[in-house]
């Protein structure tokens, strides 16, 4: 399975182009344990939630519809992937489906509500770097089948093809949340 999963990363990368501005995708989780997540592409181990990472938060940003955004994690690891995640917090009183988070892109529309149009963007070397999508066009991210229901928080994860090792630095962008600059830090 972990091969399988590598291989297709790898894929995926190359199909990419290596982080230029061409498509990106990310998949959102449901803060609801019942949620299917049959889509999703990576494993549950792969995916840092807030409690592994200690809950350090390494940006927040507050956004439209009352969504507060923290990223908790972004490790780069040996494979030439960063896993950046953390969560979400749902303020409003109404349910909230990521759809301005999803992507613009037409292979992207399958996700549903979810973390895919998400980017990072490392400013010293000017490059943008979309999530990462399997070869059905899913992306290795989190869903959010069904949701984030009001005052709920739930987790987040997002895949991207990791900058050079002399970047230290990125900024993590996604819809009309402002963007946050987080350090990336390597898997231990």
């Amino acid at each position: 399975m972990a091969f399988s999963l590598v291989a297709v990363m790898s894929f995926s990368l190359a199909s990419c182009g290596g982080g230029g501005e061409g498509d990106s995708g990310k998949e959102p989780k449901d803060s609801s344990p019942s949620a299917a997540h049959e889509d999703r592409p990576s494993s549950p181990a792969a995916q840092p939630s807030s409690q592994e990472t200690g809950g350090a938060t390494l940006a927040e940003v507050k956004g439209g519809q009352e969504l507060d955004l923290k990223v908790t994690s972004a490790q780069r690891d040996a494979a030439g992937f960063v896993t950046v995640s953390g969560t979400v917090t749902n303020g409003s009183g109404n349910a909230w489906t990521a759809a301005d988070w999803r992507g613009d892109e037409r292979e992207l529309r399958d996700n549903g509500g979810s973390i895919a149009g998400a980017s990072l963007v490392d400013a010293t070397a000017k490059k943008r770097y979309l999530v990462l999508r399997d070869t059905a066009g899913r992306c290795l991210c989190t869903r959010f089948v069904g949701g984030v229901n009001p005052g709920a928080t739930t987790d987040w994860f997002a895949q991207f093809p990791a900058p050079p090792a002399s970047t230290k630095k990125v900024t993590f962008q996604v819809g009309s949340m402002p963007p946050a600059e987080i350090p990336l830090s390597e898997a231990r």
